[in-house]
């Protein structure tokens, strides 16, 4: 039987005391405490199964690790407050948290809609996206995507420069109501990415539709780093 090595042994014991007194210098919510924890935890095991590292090593594994899980709850805080506000705010919008990001969807049924073969904004619309435009004013610490599709209606190629006419509205009247230009991306993809079947009224009118990604900047990752640093 191997016998055990007694330097290999204080090195997980001394990391787990680095590890609690850090925990206990800033005061943590419970998702943040997880996620430091857990990437700790793995940095850690990670630590004893590879005799290969050095200590230093080791322990910059573990501290690595603790500040990108405590920088990732703190920015999946801030987005999670974010999207309950876009969700108090327009609730027939479909909101979805996708890892870092916000995922909306605007379709017939939530209150951004385009009439037959045009690009304009209706006022209907227009008040949908005044409240999206307050709620990134008061979030300004993010990249915006704003993506146009269609349905199978008409032909491939006036389908592709109308969704990208559809997205191109939806971002220049946020910019009008104050939202920095230099935050928007304009992607467009006509029909081709379907959520829906084509083959149904239904579908048609869900696949019409213009969807705008949420996601953190570099100033936001910034300030999350200067914050456990505090």
């Amino acid at each position: 039987m191997k016998p055990h090595n007694i330097k290999n042994l204080k090195k997980p014991l001394y990391l787990i005391m680095l590890l609690t007194t850090l925990i206990s210098c800033k005061s943590m919510k419970n998702a943040e405490l997880g996620g430091f924890i857990g990437a700790a935890g793995g940095a850690i095991i990670g630590g004893v199964v590879g005799e290969s590292l050095s200590e230093e090593a080791e322990i910059g594994a573990v501290i690595g690790g603790i500040v990108g899980a405590t920088v990732g709850s703190i920015i999946g805080d801030r987005m999670d407050q974010q999207a309950k506000k876009i969700e108090e705010e327009m609730p027939s919008v479909a909101v979805e948290r996708v890892e870092e990001d916000i995922n909306i969807v605007f379709d017939e049924e939530s209150g951004v809609y385009f009439k037959s073969n045009k690009h304009d904004l209706n006022e209907s619309s227009k008040e949908t996206i005044k409240k999206l435009a307050v709620i990134l004013q008061e979030y300004p610490n993010s990249n915006i995507v704003i993506e146009g599709h269609t349905d199978n209606v008409g032909k491939e190629e006036s389908n592709f420069i109308l969704s990208k006419y559809r997205a191109q509205s939806v971002r220049d009247y946020l910019v009008l109501l104050g939202v920095e230009e230099e935050r928007f991306t304009v992607k467009y993809y006509g029909e081709s990415q379907p959520k829906y079947s084509n083959d149904t009224l239904e579908g048609k009118s869900k696949n019409r539709r213009v969807e705008v990604t949420i996601s953190p900047n570099e100033e936001l990752r910034r300030q999350a780093v200067a914050q456990i640093k505090e």
